[in-house]
């Protein structure tokens, strides 16, 4: 409100809000308010349909909100040095002719799981390797000391520790290289799912990277993510139905099937990027035009 009284023009992208929040801005006490805050917005462009509609249900003007577009597709090259991208080919090559698979920002708790799953695999899989990736880096002591406590050979990204045939689980605990083993590994699993109190993280980064992506039931804020992949193309993402009851067997198997079947593994690996190429197309570009519509060029047209 303080902002628009500055006379700067506001624009809300990537908008969302939880259904709780819908829930409580619908009612008649907070309803003016929140319609009067939304009405300072000259633009607001939308997560989905759904938010999109949401929002024109608190009574903010049609003309406002735009199409939806999610910006989180808008999936740019990671800035990589000439020694990291030479370390990661060489990785590449290590693991050739060996079974890997990555379990990307995994959350306190979901290690655990990730654990259960390489033991069960490596019974199928004696050599496999599994890289985790806890979602906040600073974990990554708390988590290689548990793992070392396994009796498990573990590999640590930020030490400098290099990769063995004898290595269970490499642990990527350095910060801006997600993308990067995006590129270098055949599946990875998405974590902040695998547990009730999460929300689910971004599918889009893997899928981008031509990943084969799984994903737990627990995907919050990205369900629709989630959804418009899986529609764009049914193989794009694997989601696990219930992992407290047979959520952690379906990943096991989802798995055990694509390192054993390239070609399942290379359909969703195609799929996945095949989808995101769909929903990327032209999002930024929209967004940018609508920008220039309502935001731009209206405080160009309104100088004195």
């Amino acid at each position: 409100m303080a902002v628009s009284e500055s006379k700067i023009t506001l624009a809300l992208i990537n908008a969302r809000m939880s259904v709780r929040s819908f829930q409580r801005w619908s009612m008649p006490a907070v309803l003016p308010l929140i319609t009067l805050m939304l009405s300072k917005f000259s633009l607001i462009v939308p997560l989905s349909t759904t938010q999109a509609i949401h929002f024109q249900l608190l009574q903010v003007s049609p003309f406002i909100v735009s199409f939806s577009a999610d910006l989180k597709y808008s999936v740019g090259e990671c800035a990589t040095s000439s020694a990291a991208l030479k370390e990661v080919e060489d990785l590449r090559i290590q693991l050739k002719h060996r079974p890997a698979w990555m379990a990307s920002s995994i959350h306190k708790g979901e290690d655990e799981v990730m654990l259960r799953v390489h033991r069960t695999l490596a019974q199928s899989f004696p050599n496999i390797l599994t890289i985790i990736v806890p979602r906040h880096a600073w974990r990554g002591p708390e988590l290689t000391l548990a793992l070392k406590k396994r009796g498990l050979n573990i590999a640590v990204r930020s030490d400098g520790s290099k990769l063995t045939s004898a290595t269970n689980i490499y642990v990527i605990d350095t910060l801006g290289e997600l993308k990067l083993f995006y590129r270098l590994m055949p599946i990875a699993v998405i974590g902040g799912s695998f547990l009730p109190s999460l929300a689910g993280h971004n599918v889009s980064e893997a899928a981008a990277a031509a990943c084969a992506v799984l994903t737990g039931p627990h995907v919050g804020h990205f369900v629709h993510m989630v959804s418009a992949m899986q529609q764009a193309n049914p193989l794009s993402i694997l989601q696990v139905c219930n992992i407290e009851v047979s959520g952690e067997l379906e990943l096991i198997e989802a798995l055990r099937d694509l390192l054993s079947n390239q070609i399942n593994l290379e359909a969703r690996q195609s799929a996945a990027k095949q989808a995101f190429l769909e929903l990327s197309s032209g999002t930024l570009a929209y967004v940018w035009e609508q920008l220039n519509l309502f935001v731009l060029g209206k405080d160009l047209f309104e100088v004195k």
